[in-house]
């Protein structure tokens, strides 16, 4: 969230953002309930003020003036219980539309309604290495793989090669279930193996967070309450201490903790660091999370319904920095970042593209956002495999994560995410970009330690 003193002073800028990125917010209604709020707030100090002042002077008051200084602060008492209520109506509504508020997009970031505004700035491929679309446009048309063969999706691959059983899967698990079987298994858990030495290489700490996470760690991470319907909710649990925020967002301990199933282990990887506040000599932390993810997909019946390209149930391991309060020192992990997950691809030899996000199809926390699509054959066009975000404080200041300067000051740290590997869509473009004319698969070089073969026959 922004801080509300913020919002105040640069609400046209604050409408902006809710309007390019299509958030669902009375910002004006939002600065009125602060206006009420902040003069409730004052009204109350008045009168505790004036209670505080009229103990003190009771006790040397005559019996009569003290009988009618005690019926005065009677009044003050069922006021100030009057006012308490109104202050906690207010709250509820304040705090509930603070959650809606977007951060501010960057300069880079393109204006648009939707992904058609999304602009690709970086290609890759095994033959041409980096291609600049603004200065070579015309080459960017051959670097994807020509097949000499009619090429199979990665369905008709894993079934006719026993890698992939969806029938099976939707006979167990339901809409978009699946099974792995045999190499693809082995795949998959090569990319885990690699994607964790990279982080390690790179000074991440290894982590395998909770799954089943509570609801402030959502709300923390911004994937509520815009994006409830998209995450599962496993169980309600017995009454229980718990984190919820209450007025300004200070955490209290109350209510019942309901659990939910993470679509992404950065909920988690930042609740680590919840209500903490670091030294700015710790900082960065970066944290790596290796975690199963499973995601509701509303909305997307009828959207890439075949195939692994967009199921439920996933693994994926993510990486998350925590840096100092400086958009310049936030931008250049977001490119460290953005570097790590394209070395993996280049690694596999895939090709891909960096496409700059727009404003209508980036969360409504992201400063600034990457995707990374890898060509995928029988689409005959990238798909999305790596998420790349720079949120500023807009997460810090939701979980109260914060950091203490060399001068004593106080602030919040950047938060920034993204994908080191996620599996089994990154399986997609591997079977169907190492598709052989005789329908077998080349493994990947780098990834035959852990198959124990060249190729899947």
């Amino acid at each position: 969230m922004l801080d509300i003193k913020f919002i105040r002073d640069n609400a046209d800028k604050v409408k902006e953002a809710i309007k390019n990125k299509r958030v669902d917010l009375d910002l004006d209604r939002l600065l009125n309930l602060d206006s009420s709020r902040r003069n409730l707030l004052t009204q109350l100090e008045s009168l505790r003020s004036a209670k505080n002042q009229a103990s003190k002077e009771i006790p040397e008051l005559a019996e009569k003036e003290k009988k009618t200084k005690l019926l005065e602060m009677k009044e003050v008492d069922e006021r100030v219980t009057q006012l308490k209520k109104q202050v906690e109506e207010t709250l509820e509504e304040y705090t509930r539309l603070m959650y809606f508020v977007p951060n501010i997009p960057s300069p880079e970031t393109p204006v648009g309604k939707d992904a058609s505004a999304n602009v690709p700035w970086r290609y890759w491929s095994p033959a041409s290495g980096i291609v600049d679309p603004t200065k070579d446009p015309e080459k960017v048309k051959e670097l994807s793989p020509k097949f000499e063969f009619e090429t199979k999706d990665h369905l008709a691959l894993g079934k006719a090669l026993d890698l992939i059983d969806t029938e099976t899967g939707v006979k167990t698990s339901g809409f978009r279930g699946y099974y792995l079987k045999n190499e693809a298994v082995l795949m998959q858990q090569g990319l885990i193996q690699l994607a964790l030495k990279k982080m390690q290489a790179a000074g991440f700490t290894l982590m395998i967070p909770p799954v089943l996470v509570r609801e402030f760690t959502l709300y923390g991470s911004g994937h509520f309450p815009a994006g409830r319907l998209e995450i599962y909710q496993a169980a309600q649990t017995e009454d229980v201490p718990v984190p919820k925020p209450k007025g300004d967002f200070e955490y209290v301990e109350t209510g019942k903790a309901d659990l939910f199933l993470a679509g992404t282990s950065e909920p988690s990887l930042l609740a680590y660091l919840a209500d903490k506040t670091v030294n700015e000599k710790d900082l960065p932390i970066k944290l790596c999370g290796l975690s199963s993810c499973y995601r509701n997909e509303v909305g997307s019946y009828g959207k890439d319904a075949k195939g692994l390209y967009r199921v439920h149930e996933f693994v994926k391991v993510e990486q998350v920095v925590l840096c100092k309060a400086d958009i310049i020192e936030s931008d250049q992990w977001l490119e460290d970042m953005r570097a790590i997950a394209e070395s993996m691809l280049q690694d596999l030899k895939l090709p891909y593209r960096v496409i700059n996000v727009c404003t209508g199809d980036m969360g409504a926390g992201k400063y600034k956002m990457y995707d990374i699509e890898t060509w995928m054959p029988f689409r005959q066009n990238y798909g999305e495999t790596h998420s790349d975000s720079n949120l500023t404080d807009w997460q810090a200041r939701r979980l109260n994560i914060k950091y203490k300067t060399a001068s004593g000051k106080t602030k919040h740290v950047y938060t920034l995410n993204n994908t080191v590997i996620a599996s089994p869509r990154i399986l997609i473009a591997i079977l169907e970009n190492y598709q052989q004319k005789d329908g077998s698969v080349i493994v990947p070089e780098i990834l035959r330690p852990y198959v124990g073969k060249d190729v899947i026959k």
